[in-house]
């Protein structure tokens, strides 16, 4: 679940509290029944960048390779057919309230050899125009406008370690800069993050009288220290998740291919722990005083219910890609996460289509949850060139390689 972390103005009195407040009250709204959900800073790291993992239940730990694996899983890039490509996305956000709050995503890789490759990218998360009044003497006085914002830059390195696995490391810089009052004594935080992935792609074999591709793949990402907001001592985990998945190619013919995907994550984030005044009376949840290794080990047994209620803090997604000619992808997806960790479910649809290299994705999010989800009923569109190679993301060789 995402939140916002807005920090406290003196004497604030702008309609941007009543955006803030609906963004906080249309993701908590459960909150009574919620009360240890775990929250981050900079939670925007875990909004889907692209239309095509979008489309499949917003995964891709363990899909074909594309331009936007750095998000997922950059050890696919030394499995991509194409020698470098590009990515560029633009995810609105929050779409039917405002028009101005979204998420740009661009994207760049590069084949080193056949063994290697590197890849970089750019995210932008506007929090949109806010405007600011103030009243004095019964006159509203207009004080300006502010762009609260988020950035990260990416920069990361995999590397082929057999024919069938491969690992990366990324390096993150984040920025989170949300002062957007000029009496505010916060400052913008910053911090780093690294991510550790692997992936696993087979050879092809039988099924049936079909032929059979295994993937799987892992994803510990955002590793790194709390971002400190304020000289207060405000202090916030990043979004550290692990993610585990794999995938199924079932290849018709050289032409009509049906992927299937399963993939598990969790955030590696302390649940949240009670406090109470002096007379014990419970004032609410934070997030225990820890650094962000203890965190990590921390997060795998501190439920208070334990185990069962360990394994709510497990999300899932089940996605489905279907390709025809190398050209025409339909997808289809479902997400799922616990009623008591932040009830998000959801069926996604999706597209995409190449054309000379060019691939153009959509994708539409449909909630099943009584809790309305930021991008529910918004088009999400993303854009990818792939040069020097096949411009598909499933590799020709290595699915027709076994078909008569």
């Amino acid at each position: 679940m995402l939140r916002y972390q807005v920090m406290k103005t003196r004497k604030i009195r702008s309609s941007c509290l009543l955006i803030i407040f609906f963004i906080f009250f249309s993701l908590v709204i459960k909150i009574n029944a919620q009360d240890r959900i775990i929250t981050t800073g900079v939670p925007f790291l875990l909004i889907t960048p692209d239309a095509r993992a979008a489309g499949m239940g917003e995964l891709g730990v363990a899909t074909s390779a594309d331009a936007y694996a750095q998000q997922w899983n950059p050890a696919k890039y030394v499995f991509s057919e194409s020698r470098s490509g590009m990515g560029l996305s633009y995810t609105p956000y929050l779409r039917q309230l405002v028009d101005d709050i979204f998420l740009g995503n661009l994207t760049y890789f590069n084949k080193i050899d056949e063994r290697s490759a590197w890849a970089a990218s750019f995210k932008y998360f506007s929090y949109g125009n806010v405007q600011f009044n103030k009243m004095m003497a019964g006159t509203i006085i207009d004080q300006g406008s502010k762009r609260p914002n988020e950035i990260t830059l990416d920069l990361s390195y995999s590397l082929k370690l057999s024919e069938k696995f491969a690992m990366s490391v990324a390096g993150r810089f984040l920025r989170s800069d949300l002062k957007i009052h000029t009496d505010m004594d916060a400052t913008s935080a910053n911090s780093l993050g690294v991510d550790i992935a692997g992936f696993y792609r087979g050879s092809t074999f039988d099924v049936g009288k079909i032929d059979g591709l295994m993937r799987a793949g892992f994803n510990i990402s955002n590793i790194g220290p709390r971002l400190k907001y304020d000289e207060g001592g405000q202090t916030d985990f990043i979004p550290t998740n692990l993610r585990v998945g794999s995938g199924l190619d079932l290849i018709f013919d050289p032409s009509n291919t049906l992927g299937i995907y399963l993939e598990f994550s969790k955030l590696l984030v302390p649940t949240p722990v009670a406090y109470y005044d002096k007379n014990n009376i419970l004032l609410g949840y934070r997030q225990p005083d820890v650094n962000f290794f203890n965190g990590i080990f921390k997060s795998l047994n501190d439920a208070p219910g334990g185990m069962q209620e360990e394994l709510k803090e497990i999300t899932l997604a089940l996605g489905f890609e279907y390709l025809f000619a190398e050209t025409l992808a339909l997808r289809t997806g479902y997400f799922n996460e616990s009623e008591e960790k932040g009830s998000r479910q959801y069926m996604t649809f999706g597209a995409g289509i190449e054309l000379n290299g060019m691939v153009i994705d959509i994708s539409y999010l449909f909630s099943t949850s009584k809790i309305r989800n930021p991008l529910e009923n918004t088009l999400r569109f993303s854009l990818s060139f792939n040069f020097d190679g096949s411009g598909n993301n499933q590799p020709t060789e290595e699915l027709t390689s076994n078909i008569p």
